[in-house]
């Protein structure tokens, strides 16, 4: 039987130029509908960073990332399934929420939905270079459920559009273009062909725009070997600056952590493990909460490759493993969507881009640090020479935009 295909691209990108502090000024109303969820909010807050770390620890472990950079944004991620299980019933609605980390007896649908909402209002309010929000194409042959659309639209800061799947160029070009848009065109192809049979696709993105608090002097960038594997070398771009910065040594994991704020409440954190492997099963919220509370700081001579990825994954496998099963096969219950086309999710794919530079940087990936001494100093030097990871999130709610690792800064 062929079913209606149902597509999501999920994308996001960061772009680290100025952000100041901004105030952001609410109704009455609209302070009491925060107080109200703040329960909801807090809890969602904690299921979307578990299920960064989650969802990080299977892309890590998936052969086709071994020996790869992993960059991704899972605050996208979620963002996307969530609204997503807005049409989800029965045993696909369940997985939906159990996976991404909301099976809480005090979560409902309409907990989720209204404390995306918030969370979305708060970062697309705190600044003009900040956006994140989705977007639904759908065919003109397509009968959505009217409280579907309502929903994305009031809650995910939906976009509707209708085109006709069956011209595929004209179609691929549509969302192409949106998408290019809304990510200042970081990314501009994300939609290479598509099938005829598709009725409907859903799209998250986020685009980050900011800048260091304390910028990097073009002028002491030197190349300089990076060591990818014991006896693999590339030639990279090493930035430097001598400054004070926090830092946290974690003994529990030999993992040394840095700490980059950018110039708003958004931050960098470089993660420099003695042991990748150990890190990366260890790692979870609690260490990002213990870093940031009690780091200390002081003086270092730090070194940063520069560099430019981009990464593109289909998540199907790795979602499937995270129990999101149903919805790829003929047991999808997505009648909430729609009740006249039985649909399926064909492919759930993401794509992200990080740019570093001395101003700052681009989405999203994985930074370390390598400390050694300059005893004639007393400057310890934090030197990014190695496999590291990297992760950019807001220091007051400590969300997680993108999480990564970085193996190779040339690929």
């Amino acid at each position: 039987m062929m079913h209606a295909a149902l597509g999501i691209w999920i994308l996001s990108v960061v772009v680290c130029v100025g952000r100041g502090h901004h105030h952001i000024g609410h109704t009455k109303e609209a302070q009491d509908t925060v107080n109200s969820d703040d329960n909801s909010v807090s809890l969602v807050t904690s299921a979307n960073k578990d299920f960064a770390f989650r969802l990080y620890k299977k892309l890590a472990a998936h052969a086709d990332s071994q020996g790869k950079n992993i960059f991704y944004s899972p605050a996208s991620v979620s963002a996307a399934l969530a609204a997503l299980s807005v049409g989800a019933r029965e045993d696909t609605h369940r997985q939906l929420f159990s996976g991404l980390g909301f099976n809480n007896s005090q979560l409902t649908q309409t907990d989720v939905a209204q404390s995306f909402r918030i969370l979305l209002d708060k970062a697309n309010a705190t600044s003009q270079d900040t956006s994140e929000g989705t977007a639904v194409f759908m065919d003109t042959r397509f009968k959505p459920q009217p409280e579907f659309l309502e929903v994305l639209k009031e809650s995910y800061f939906a976009d509707g559009f209708n085109v006709d799947f069956t011209k595929i160029t004209e179609s691929a070009d549509t969302i192409n273009k949106y998408v290019s848009d809304k990510t200042n065109g970081k990314i501009d192809k994300l939609v290479d062909s598509l099938d005829e049979n598709t009725f409907m696709y859903l799209i998250s993105y986020i685009y980050y725009k900011g800048k260091w608090a304390t910028p990097f002097d073009p002028k002491l960038t030197k190349e300089d070997m990076f060591n990818v594997e014991k006896n693999d070398q590339v030639a990279v771009q090493m930035m430097n600056m001598e400054e004070d910065f926090d830092t946290y040594y974690d003994q529990a994991i030999n993992t040394s952590v840095l700490h980059l704020p950018f110039n708003s409440s958004y931050s960098m954190l470089l993660l420099l493990p003695d042991d990748m492997a150990t890190l990366e099963s260890a790692i979870c919220p609690g260490h990002v909460t213990k870093w940031l509370k009690w780091m200390k700081s002081r003086r270092y001579d730090i070194f940063i490759p520069k560099f430019s990825i981009k990464s593109s994954y289909k998540l199907n496998d790795v979602l499937t493993e995270m129990g999101m099963s149903d919805m790829f096969s003929d047991r999808a219950d997505l009648s909430g969507i729609s009740e006249g086309q039985k649909l399926v999710v064909s492919e759930v794919v993401h794509q992200a881009t990080l740019d570093v530079d001395e101003a700052g940087a681009t989405a999203a990936a994985a930074t370390g640090i390598g400390i050694t001494l300059l005893s004639f100093r007393h400057i310890p030097v934090m030197k990014f020479n190695r496999p590291f990871m990297v992760l950019i999130t807001e220091r007051n709610t400590e969300n997680i935009l993108f999480l990564g690792k970085i193996i190779n800064p040339n690929k």
